[in-house]
């Protein structure tokens, strides 16, 4: 038999996920010189692109022209995508070992992590994935209520997904209508009494988890002001040694921010963000079965004797009257069936982006990419470099034939099993018609599109 990557024997490839990683593992192959691979992205829901879609903020359209590039790799002839179609459901790994000579698990970390506080699992607390996935029209989430009759809402934590959560709270419905932010979010956005949203970070403005363009679009709010204390706003000494040292542009633009809110004078606006530092929650207290308050202590920044910054309670507690909290403190994935898994991580466990088994050794044939690969870090463009370096492996593992050996490796094969699996089945074909209806939709609304949020909606689409 010829080679593996050949005309005459291509490499095929699963990819399970398409997000960024998943569409950045094909481009990934398609630069490989000489190689001929066949790859299959499958995606449980019926649309593509990952958090493109389900994540990144409405009022963040820029951020989502990059599917415009996987849109490019997706032509290519050896792509293929199989959406509506779950692992673990409709497809096994024993299958997957059938037909592919590797498998690429881009899953991403879809679930929160815990505050480990009393009172989290009340009422009126939610993890911040919830809420996101809920206004951008998730279709897992589109039913999800959230009681934004409350006057003060809660976020916790300090990173971009938390700064997104607090911007779709602040803006208004005229700033948020000529988004692509699912219908059923906006109705009840439009009914809003929030007025005032807390952001909670446990350190200070130095080790703040967002990036300088999320921080500044905080101070564009039509009704809403940015109010930041002060004393929270100043650099302890440790934190500016650190920044001396580090020279990070982008920490030195967050501080820059942080401190020109805290000089700002109050507009007196219909909504205040109050963006805390140096402050944890410690409980969510309860009346009549959900939160009523959150209690909150101040903390200190010592250094550890590893050398480390770390945040140390006082005794100074304050508290929050709330309804409702939202937590962003991190993310974890899924175990995958199958797929050997970190637990104290919450990723996959690998060297690289090499699968390997609890002794370290690699399990030949898994790979990964993303967020389920290194964690919840970095921005879209950061799974381009991840998925590089996973790719470089897969062709050195190529090289030294470490492989599965299909025993029906033909396109053909694959898709017949995936249609006795899976009849509903969605192609990127199918994909283009719920896209273009979606696009339509948008345009007699003057918005960039209207989402559909129901599977069977989709699937009637797609197969019209």
């Amino acid at each position: 038999m010829s080679a593996v990557g050949t005309s005459e024997n291509p490499l095929r490839v699963a990819i399970i996920g398409s997000g960024p990683s998943g569409f950045y593992t094909v481009s990934n192959l398609l630069k490989q010189s000489d190689l001929v691979v066949e790859m299959d992205m499958f995606d449980r829901l019926p649309t593509p692109y990952g958090l493109v879609r389900a994540g990144v903020a409405p009022d963040h359209q820029k951020d989502k022209s990059v599917t415009r590039a996987y849109e490019k790799s997706a032509a290519n002839p050896g792509f293929r995508f199989f959406g509506n179609v779950e692992y673990g459901t409709h497809i096994h790994l024993d299958d997957l070992k059938q037909h592919y000579h590797q498998v690429m698990f881009t899953t991403g970390s879809p679930f929160d992590r815990n505050l480990g506080v009393t009172g989290e699992d009340l009422a009126g607390s939610h993890s911040a994935t919830e809420f996101v996935a809920w206004y951008n029209g998730h279709p897992d989430f589109a039913d999800r209520q959230f009681d934004l009759s409350q006057e003060n809402v809660v976020v916790v934590g300090i990173g971009n997904v938390a700064m997104d959560v607090a911007r779709i709270l602040c803006k208004t419905v005229d700033e948020l209508k000529v988004t692509d932010i699912a219908d059923h979010a906006l109705e009840a956005l439009s009914q809003s009494k929030v007025k005032n949203v807390y952001i909670l970070g446990r350190r200070g403005p130095a080790q703040a988890a967002f990036t300088p363009p999320e921080i500044k679009e905080m101070g564009e709010f039509a009704e809403a002001d940015v109010n930041i204390l002060p004393g929270e706003a100043v650099i302890d000494e440790h934190s500016q040694n650190q920044m001396d040292a580090d020279n990070d542009k982008n920490v030195l633009k967050n501080v820059e921010t942080i401190q020109s809110y805290a000089a700002r004078p109050n507009a007196g606006k219909p909504r205040q963000l109050h963006i805390r530092f140096l402050v944890s929650p410690t409980e969510l207290i309860e009346e009549a079965g959900a939160v009523s308050a959150l209690k909150l202590v101040q903390n200190d920044l010592l250094m550890d004797d590893r050398g480390q910054l770390k945040p140390v309670a006082t005794d100074r507690e304050e508290v929050i009257p709330t309804g409702l909290v939202f937590r962003s403190v991190g993310y974890r994935g899924q175990p995958l069936p199958d797929v050997p898994f970190n637990e104290s991580w919450g990723t996959i466990a690998n060297e690289g982006g090499r699968a390997v088994d609890a002794s370290g050794q690699q399990v030949v044939g898994l790979y990964t990419a993303g967020w389920i690969k290194r964690g919840p870090s970095g921005v879209i463009g950061t799974n381009k470099t991840c998925a590089q370096e996973t790719v470089g492996l897969m062709m050195e593992d190529l090289q030294a034939g470490r492989l599965f050996e299909p025993a029906d490796p033909g396109a053909d094969s694959a898709l017949e099993l995936i249609r006795s699996r899976q009849p509903d089945f969605v192609s990127f074909a199918d994909w283009k018609k719920i896209d273009e209806a979606e696009v339509a939709e948008g345009a007699r609304q003057s918005r960039p599109r209207v989402k559909m949020t129901q599977v069977t909606d989709m699937l009637d689409v797609a197969r019209s």
